[in-house]
């Protein structure tokens, strides 16, 4: 397999939601005009916190600095496995439980951190800029490792400069509780030359959406149930539409527009934290992807700039509570 280093330079950002206003032209010119901002490397995602937005540093240009929006202060560098010719595509039905053996998991054991944003089209490791020479040493041996310059594939160097472990000691990451929202969600995609067409109600559903907010409450356990949660994530990403909506959304857009897989599958949510997370834990990705890999379920990832949020089939709701809940009651020795 290979893996590719991304010619993206990205920076992942977070708007309060009554700091939105201020945001909504810029945002509104790099969803639809994209072509005057240069950014080729955009997705924006709703939650009941706050918006995250990671973009390029093109797109970087277009937000003002203000009290209203968090930056985390490190430059990511987007990692995209291929196998076989092909980006590895969620659409296959296996997503970053594909990755989570090969990459997250030995990421996770040199003290690398990672934001995961899965997509309709692929998966996306984001890595710091200044972790790289980890994650290529790391990942050598599993992977023939390419670096994308001016849309070549250069091959990367084989590091030699001591960098082969980070040096950091490992320590045990924290059991994070999880939150299980009662939503349906759908993964869909769109053809990027209709995206005019849903331009009113893409901009009603992530600006002027006025669905009620979740019920509040502390999660202590491993599967208190939220009766709804706000998400929506729209990316577009090298010219390439990724959106992730509740079915309640899904129903104010045209039909014929918007795709998904042959299946049609609709999916369920785990919603990792108690707690903001923050960006310097590291295994928090692999503690929900590596047993979903172990057993055969597939997942999409989206870190946000406060929580993570799996989705696994819905099919499979019951056996991922299940998981967990076993896992949260074991000392956390794995």
């Amino acid at each position: 397999m290979d893996l590719h280093i991304l010619d993206h330079r990205l920076r992942v950002t977070s708007i309060s939601k009554d700091g939105l206003v201020h945001f909504t032209h810029p945002l509104i010119k790099l969803i639809f005009l994209r072509n005057r901002t240069g950014c080729k490397f955009f997705s924006l995602t709703e939650t009941p916190e706050n918006y995250t937005v990671v973009l390029d540093e093109e797109g970087f240009k277009e937000l003002q600095p203000s009290e209203h929006m968090q930056v985390e202060g490190s430059v990511w560098l987007p990692l995209n496995v291929v196998s076989n010719g092909n980006v590895s595509s969620s659409s296959q039905a296996v997503g970053v439980t594909k990755i989570a053996k090969s990459v997250i998991a030995p990421l996770a054991e040199q003290h690398v951190s990672v934001f995961m944003l899965s997509t309709y089209q692929t998966d996306f490791i984001l890595v710091r800029e200044q972790d790289l020479a980890v994650v290529v040493s790391t990942l050598e041996e599993e992977f023939s490792i390419f670096r994308e310059v001016e849309g070549e594939s250069v091959p990367v160097q084989e590091v030699r400069n001591g960098l082969h472990k980070n040096g950091k000691e490992a320590i045990q990451p924290t059991v994070h509780p999880v939150l299980i929202p009662q939503n349906h969600f759908c993964v869909m995609s769109l053809d990027p030359d209709t995206l005019p067409s849903i331009a009113t109600t893409l901009i009603d559903v992530l600006f002027y959406s006025n669905r009620s907010d979740p019920k509040e409450g502390t999660p202590s356990t491993a599967d208190p149930e939220l009766d709804c949660i706000k998400f929506f994530s729209f990316s577009l990403i090298d010219g390439y539409i990724s959106l992730v909506m509740d079915t309640e959304a899904q129903r104010q857009f045209p039909a014929d527009l918007l795709f998904t897989s042959s299946s049609g599958e609709l999916w369920r949510m785990v919603r990792i934290g108690g707690q903001p997370l923050g960006f310097d834990e590291c295994g928090i990705v692999a503690q929900i992807s590596q047993p979903l890999a172990d057993s055969d379920i597939s997942a999409y990832y989206i870190s946000t700039f406060s929580f993570d949020h799996a989705l696994v089939p819905e099919e499979d709701i019951g056996r991922v509570t299940e998981m967990l809940r076993h896992q949260r009651k074991e000392p956390a020795a794995s």
